[in-house]
C-alpha cells in the first residue's frame, strides 16, 4: 500500500514538474524503425488520443482513422507524453514508436450459456474450426464430439479410437478433423456428416502427442498432416490418399509438440531437450539446443494467422480455392511484414527460449521467471505478446518481439494448464487446476472476469477466432460454452 501511495506522490510531482507551455520535438516511427512524417513540435503533455488524431492525418486516413498504441523508449504512453516518460529530457528529438491495434473489439465473455454433458470421461482438448463455425472436443472416453454452436447442442459423436483421444486438429479449410489417440493411431473425420474418412492411419508405435496441418496458403488442398508421437518420430501423412509421405526419426526421445510454420518449415519439440527444424520434405534444417530438460510446448508468432487461414474477422466466404489461397497468403504476408517467423519453446526446466529459426540456431533470449515447469505458451494474434502458463499458478506476459518480461497475471490458486487469446489481442483467458477460468485485461495486467462453474480441473480452453465464444472442458466431463 505504501508503495502505491509513494508512486502516486511521484506521479503528482512528475505531472506538476512540467513547465507551462513546454514543447517537445517528436518523430513518429513504425516498429520497424521507418520514419513517418517530419519531426513535429508537440505540447509536452500530448495525450494518446491527440497523437492518434495527428498520426491518422499524417498517414492520410483521417476519414477512416485506425487505433494505435504509442511507446517512447519501451514506456507505453497511457496518460500523456510527460507523465509516462521516465526520461524527462526535452533536448533531443523524441522517437514515438506507433503500432496498429485491432480495428474490432472483442467483448469479454461473462456468462456460461450452456453446460453440455455427453462425454463420459474427462475432456482433454477442445478446438474451434478455422472460421469459428464448428467446435470439437476430444476426451478420455475414446470419442471425439462435434457440437452445434447455433443451438449449443451435441451434433455428432465420432467413435473409432480404442484409447484416450489426446489431441485434435482442424484442417485449415475446416473440412476435415484429425484426432490422435493413446491407441497409436490418427483418425480423420468428416465434421459435416460425423463419419470417419476411411480407416485409422497406422504406423506409430506409441501414442500420438500432437497434430499439425500444413498451412492453407502453402497448400490450399489442405491434405498434409504431421503427427508427433511418444515413439520418438514424426510422420507426415497425405490425407487425400491416406498414405504416409515420410517419417522423421532423428529425435532420441518422445516428441511432445509439432508446429507447421508459414514458411513451410516443420518445428518439432522433444523430451531429448532439443527442437528440430525440418523442411516440408523431411530434411533436417537445424537443431535448436539450449533447454536443460524436456521441451513441452511450442508457439509461433504466426499461429493465429495460420490457424484462421483465409477467414478474417469479417467472416467473408471465398468463391474458389485460388481466391481463398490468395486471401490467406495476403493475410500471412501483411502480418509478417519484414520480420521473421518467431518461435517460443517452454520446458520442464522452468524456462522458455525465444528463437528466430530462419536466421539463426542461437536463441535471441532466455526467458526465466517461472518457478515450476512451463506447460503452455501462446503468442497473441498480433504477435506482440507472449503468454506462458505454468504449474507455479501464474501466467506471465512477455514482449513478443524482444522476449522481455512484462508482468505477472496472478490470481489462480492451482496449476495453470492452458491459455488462449482473444482475436483482438486485448484479452487472455486461462484455465486451471483450481476449476476456474480467468480473463485478463492485457493493458491493465489485471483480472477482468473470473469464470467459476466447472466442478473440477479445467484442462482445455479455446477462444473462437471470431471472439464471440469461449469453450472449456476438463475433469468434470462437461463442455461449457461462454458468451458475452
Amino acid at each position: 500500500m505504501a508503495a502505491k501511495i509513494r508512486q502516486k506522490k511521484l506521479d503528482a510531482i512528475a505531472a506538476a514538474a512540467m513547465p507551462i507551455g513546454q514543447k517537445v520535438i517528436a518523430q513518429f516511427k513504425t516498429a520497424e524503425g521507418e520514419s513517418t512524417g517530419p519531426p513535429l513540435n508537440l505540447p509536452g503533455d500530448a495525450t494518446p488520443e491527440q497523437l492518434e488524431l495527428l498520426l491518422n492525418q499524417l498517414l492520410n486516413q483521417a476519414e477512416d482513422p485506425l487505433p494505435y498504441s504509442f511507446h517512447v523508449n519501451d514506456d507505453e504512453i497511457i496518460k500523456n507524453l510527460w507523465t509516462d516518460r521516465k526520461d524527462k529530457s526535452t533536448e533531443e528529438t523524441l522517437t514515438i514508436i506507433y503500432q496498429p491495434q485491432a480495428i474490432f473489439r472483442v467483448r469479454a465473455v461473462s456468462r456460461c450459456t450452456s453446460t453440455l454433458s455427453g462425454h463420459t470421461e474427462a475432456i482433454l482438448s477442445c478446438s474451434f474450426s478455422p472460421d469459428g463455425s464448428q467446435l470439437a472436443t476430444g476426451s478420455g472416453d475414446m470419442t471425439v464430439r462435434i457440437w452445434d454452436l447455433n443451438t449449443e447442442t451435441p451434433k455428432a459423436t465420432l467413435k473409432g479410437h480404442t484409447g484416450w483421444v489426446l489431441s485434435i486438429a482442424w484442417s485449415p479449410d475446416g473440412k476435415t478433423l484429425a484426432s490422435g489417440s493413446m491407441d497409436n493411431t490418427v483418425r480423420l473425420w468428416d465434421p459435416k456428416t460425423g463419419k470417419a474418412i476411411g480407416e485409422a492411419l497406422k504406423g506409430h508405435r506409441k501414442w500420438i502427442t500432437s497434430l499439425t496441418w500444413e498451412p492453407y496458403h502453402l497448400n490450399p488442398k489442405a491434405n498434409r498432416l504431421a503427427s508427433s508421437s511418444k515413439d520418438h518420430t514424426v510422420r507426415v501423412w497425405n490425407t487425400a490418399v491416406r498414405r504416409m509421405e515420410f517419417t522423421i526419426s532423428q529425435h532420441t526421445a518422445a516428441v511432445t509438440c509439432a508446429k507447421w510454420g508459414g514458411e513451410g518449415l516443420l518445428y518439432t519439440a522433444s523430451q531429448d531437450k532439443t527442437i528440430k527444424v525440418w523442411n516440408s520434405s523431411g530434411m533436417l534444417v537445424k537443431t535448436l539446443a539450449g533447454h536443460g530438460h524436456w521441451v513441452n510446448t511450442l508457439a509461433l508468432s504466426t499461429d493465429f494467422v495460420l490457424r484462421t487461414g483465409p477467414y478474417d474477422h469479417t467472416g467473408r466466404r471465398h468463391k474458389s480455392e485460388e481466391e481463398a489461397q490468395k486471401a490467406a497468403l495476403k493475410r500471412y504476408n501483411d502480418f509478417k511484414g519484414k520480420n521473421c517467423e518467431r518461435l517460443v519453446s517452454g520446458s520442464d526446466d522452468f524456462t522458455m527460449f525465444f528463437w528466430e529459426p530462419e536466421k539463426s540456431k542461437k536463441p535471441i533470449t532466455r526467458m526465466t521467471g517461472h518457478q515450476k515447469l512451463v506447460n503452455h505458451v501462446a503468442f497473441s494474434p498480433d504477435g506482440r505478446y507472449i503468454a506462458s502458463a505454468s504449474f507455479d499458478n501464474s501466467v506471465k506476459l512477455w514482449d513478443g518481439v524482444s522476449g522481455k518480461f512484462l508482468g505477472n497475471l496472478r490470481g489462480h490458486v492451482g496449476a495453470v494448464y492452458q491459455v488462449s487469446w482473444s482475436s483482438d489481442s486485448r484479452m487472455l483467458i486461462s484455465s486451471s487446476k483450481d476449476t476456474t477460468l480467468k480473463i485478463w485485461d492485457i493493458k491493465k495486467m489485471k483480472i477482468k472476469m473470473d469464470l467459476p462453474g466447472h466442478l473440477d480441473e479445467v484442462f482445455a480452453v479455446d477462444w473462437s477466432p471470431g471472439g464471440d465464444k469461449v469453450a472449456s472442458g476438463g475433469k468434470d466431463k462437461q463442455l461449457k460454452i461462454w458468451r458475452h
